[in-house]
C-alpha cells in the first residue's frame, strides 16, 4: 500500500495564478497579442483535466508551481538572464514532464518588447495601471 497527499485547492489555485501571470506579465514583454491568443488557443500552459489530475499529488503540484515560479523569476529579471539558462531549461523540463505544454526556449525570451512608456508592455493581456470606477 502506498499514501500519497493530495494536493490542497489553494495548491491548484496557484498553479492557475501563476499560469495567467504568464499571460499577462511576462508573454506581452516577448510576443504579440496575436501570438498570445494563438498560445491560448494552443492551450500552452493551460493544463487538461486529465493534466491536472496527475498535478494533484502534493509532490507533484509543488514541483509545478516551483517551476513555474522560478521560471517567472527569471523572465522578470532583466539583468543577468544568460547566467540562469540551465536553470530555466531544467524547469521547462519539470513542467513538460507534468505534460504542461510550454513550447519555448530560453532564446524566445531574450529580446523584450518594451514600449517608451515606463518600460511597460502595451498589450490587451497586461493587467491595467490604473482603472475608474463608473
Amino acid at each position: 500500500m502506498k499514501v500519497v497527499y493530495a494536493s490542497t485547492p489553494t495548491q491548484e489555485e496557484k498553479i492557475n495564478e501563476l499560469i495567467q501571470l504568464f499571460y499577462s506579465t511576462i508573454f506581452p514583454y516577448y510576443f504579440s497579442d496575436d501570438d498570445i491568443r494563438r498560445f491560448s488557443k494552443l492551450g500552452v500552459l493551460s493544463p487538461t483535466d486529465e493534466q491536472m489530475e496527475q498535478i494533484r499529488t502534493l509532490k507533484s503540484s509543488y514541483q509545478v508551481i516551483t517551476s513555474l515560479q522560478t521560471i517567472l523569476s527569471i523572465l522578470e529579471n532583466k539583468e543577468n538572464m544568460d547566467d540562469y539558462k540551465q536553470i530555466f531549461e531544467k524547469n521547462v523540463d519539470i513542467l513538460n514532464d507534468f505534460q504542461l505544454f510550454f513550447p519555448f526556449s530560453f532564446e524566445n525570451f531574450k529580446n523584450r518588447k518594451e514600449t517608451e512608456m515606463h518600460g511597460t508592455a502595451f498589450s490587451m493581456y497586461t493587467e491595467a495601471t490604473n482603472a475608474y470606477l463608473v
